[in-house]
């Protein structure tokens, strides 16, 4: 019996490379240098305390400089439905951040990071992770993601992104008819 090609050639490459969550979409392979303070998200998904991230981070990219202009997405993944019984029902969205025209500034950090910054601060401005506490804790996937988008010319209001409890990223990318995002990265913060 022959084995399919795209099953030899899986076995072959090894574990996904994503830097978005297990089942996350949409998939990201390549990797945002997300930075709070001295703290490096690296590697993805690992846990950060909830005063590391109260801060919108430093952005960018180690690997190579990015041209272009770009916007910034943070989603927490692990909205309780009910926040006082946070078993009962599917966990929701909430969207963390969402900022515009993010481009190369020229700089590195200490550690060789090339940054990306924004003078934007919305439309939705930065908003720390402070996941309640649960028993058992449950650990929220704050996902960070950066999208491609025209020099001039774009722009999201707040009509745009709609609620940030129950956010859509798909919905979003389709409404403002967005490219896939470039980067990605994840961690983890437990109430």
């Amino acid at each position: 019996m022959r084995t399919p090609i795209f099953a030899l050639l899986s076995l072959l490459s090894g574990p996904s490379l994503a830097q978005t969550p297990p089942g996350f979409t949409p998939e990201v392979a390549a990797h945002l240098d997300v930075i709070y303070g001295s703290k490096a998200v690296s590697p993805p998904g690992i846990e950060l305390a909830k005063s590391d991230v109260q801060k919108q981070p430093t952005i960018g990219t180690s690997d190579t400089v990015l041209n272009g202009t770009y916007l910034f997405v943070m989603i927490d993944l692990d909205v309780p439905a009910s926040f006082t019984n946070p078993s009962a029902g599917p966990r929701r969205t909430n969207l963390h951040a969402m900022i515009t025209g993010f481009q190369s500034d020229g700089t590195k950090t200490d550690g060789g990071v090339n940054v990306l910054s924004s003078s934007a601060t919305g439309p939705v401005r930065y908003l720390g992770p402070a996941p309640p506490a649960e028993t058992p804790p449950h650990p929220h996937r704050y996902v960070q993601l950066l999208f491609p988008t025209p020099e001039s010319g774009f722009s999201v209001s707040q009509a745009d992104v709609g609620q940030s409890l129950g956010f859509d990223i798909h919905a979003f990318i389709k409404k403002k008819n967005l490219d896939a995002p470039v980067r990605a990265n994840y961690f983890n913060v437990t109430g």
